[in-house]
């Protein structure tokens, strides 16, 4: 095979080229065109992780009470 930069002869499988250093064949999953992908917005917990987290604090307090008495 051939690299498709600099025509080196490399081989059938080779992820770089060995001379020029660059990957013989165009990638197969395409980059974001737009946008940086630290600008997406947060998902939200939604009501589930926030039942959780009440259910959490509940406990937490219910062991503190009754470790006093």
């Amino acid at each position: 095979m051939k690299c498709g930069h600099c025509g080196t002869e490399i081989a059938d499988r080779a992820l770089i080229c060995y001379r020029c250093g660059r990957a013989p064949t165009d990638p197969r999953v395409k980059p974001p065109a737009e946008g940086s992908l630290f600008d997406r917005p947060r998902r939200r917990r939604g009501p589930v992780g926030m039942a959780i987290t009440i259910l959490l604090l509940a406990l937490i307090v219910l062991w503190f009470l009754t470790r006093q008495g």
